[in-house]
Order: C-alpha cells, then sequence, then structure tokens
C-alpha cells in the first residue's frame, strides 16, 4: 500500500495538504458532547487533531466547531500546542455546510484538502496516507470497509425484501480527501444542485467525478453512542499491546 505512496513522494516533499476537521456535529445519540469525552485520558477531538498534527504530510489544520465551544478548542489547541491550526471556524446546521465553511479557510496554496470527522479518533497516520496516496493517483477517494456483514433491503412496512450482494457494499469512513479545485468544483455544483449530502463523496459523484474507495479496516470508528467510547477504549488497548 505504502510503497505507491513512496513513489510519488521519492525524496521530495509531499503536496500542500489542508485537513477540514468536523467537530460541530449536535452529539444527540450520544446525549453529551462527544468531542469533550476522555479516551485512555484524551479528549475525542484532541485525539483526531493530534493525529494530523503530528502527520508530515499534513501542512495545515481547519476545525470546524459549534459556536459556543470556540474558547474550548482555542485551549486545547494552545495546551497540546498544535502549530497546524490555521482557524477555528463556527459549524452551521448541516455537515454539509460545516465542511463549505472550513473550505473557505483553507489556504490557497492548498493541493489536496482532507475532510475528516472529529469523532473518529481512532484514525492513523497510515489510514489517512492511504487515503491521500489514492487521491493523488485518482483525484478523490474515501477511506471505507467492506461490508462482511448479509445485507438486506426492506419493505416500507419492515419486512425483508431482497438480499444485497454485499461485495460490492462499502461502509464509508473519514478521511476523504479530494484534489483542491475538484472539491471545490463538486461543493459549488452540490450548492447549485440542492444536494443534501451526507458526506463530500456524494458532492464528488453529483459532479461527475469518480471515488477510490480505500480499505482501511473496522477500527476507524465514529464515536456516536456511549457505548463506542468502551470499543475504542478496547482498541486502543490492543494497539498498545501489539507494539509492546
Amino acid at each position: 500500500m505504502f510503497n505507491f505512496f513512496s513513489k510519488i513522494f521519492g525524496a521530495g516533499k509531499a503536496p500542500f495538504t489542508s485537513a477540514i476537521i468536523l467537530c460541530a456535529g449536535s452529539s444527540s445519540r450520544f446525549g453529551s458532547d462527544k468531542q469533550m469525552a476522555k479516551i485512555d485520558g484524551m479528549g475525542v477531538a484532541e485525539r483526531t487533531i493530534s493525529v494530523f498534527e503530528s502527520l508530515d504530510a499534513i501542512t495545515e489544520i481547519v476545525l470546524v466547531v459549534p459556536k459556543e465551544c470556540t474558547q474550548e478548542y482555542q485551549d486545547i489547541v494552545l495546551l497540546n500546542e498544535f502549530k497546524k491550526v490555521r482557524a477555528i471556524v463556527t459549524g452551521g446546521e448541516t455537515r454539509q455546510i460545516s465542511a463549505s465553511r472550513g473550505l473557505r479557510h483553507v489556504s490557497e496554496k492548498a493541493k489536496y484538502i482532507a475532510i475528516h470527522d472529529g469523532a473518529r479518533c481512532l484514525v492513523t497516520q497510515d489510514i489517512i496516507l492511504s487515503v491521500l496516496a489514492e487521491a493523488i493517483e485518482h483525484s478523490c477517494a474515501t477511506a471505507a470497509c467492506q461490508m462482511t456483514d448479509t445485507i438486506k433491503q426492506s419493505t416500507e412496512d419492515g419486512f425483508v425484501r431482497c438480499t444485497v450482494d454485499r461485495s460490492s457494499i462499502w461502509s464509508v469512513q473519514t478521511p476523504q480527501i479530494f484534489e483542491a479545485d475538484t472539491y471545490k468544483i463538486a461543493t459549488y455544483k452540490g450548492m447549485q444542485d440542492d444536494i443534501e449530502a451526507t458526506d463530500d463523496c456524494m458532492l464528488a459523484e453529483n459532479a461527475g467525478f469518480k471515488v477510490k474507495l480505500v480499505e482501511t479496516g473496522k477500527e476507524n470508528i465514529k464515536i456516536t453512542r456511549p457505548i463506542d467510547i468502551a470499543l475504542a477504549e478496547y482498541i486502543i488497548a490492543s494497539r498498545k499491546e501489539h507494539d509492546e
């Protein structure tokens, strides 16, 4: 996987890559602000930002946060001495609006733009690099996991309509990384077409761009409910044990 990445860069520098980290969700299913929940002694958002901060391939970071939490995120940046955070931006009513607001603060020098959910705090450097490598080759790429469960399509009244061929079904994650001009075109066309996108790949698809799916496994979970904290703790403990 990473031989390809090293071939692209060789001994040179990675292209200017901006990361927009979305932390402005409502956390309605969690019951409190999940971004501030502690996992192995570190807040969810703080853990996510630290991974992007530590990666040489990421040039800058734009945080999109709830208006009432701006000071908390400023404190996180200062306390952790995060040097790559270019801006802390107030989010909007939807994920799509939040991402577009983050885009306004991305440097004009950016060649690639990575969109990532702040709640996916178990993302790794390897995952980010693998998706970036495929984005450089294909213009659009996303972290994803091919489905292994049997998938059923239902009727409107909750009965099984049919079994779906799972060989072509993927669960899409983040980061989702795009060539900068491609992403700007996709965002603009999404606004023109009044698309309600639940992720940024939908915007690229709507604009006619192909998105490369990158298998990144099942550990890149999104913290959505309180039980996910326990699962994340287990994954982190397993990683530590593996590294010993």
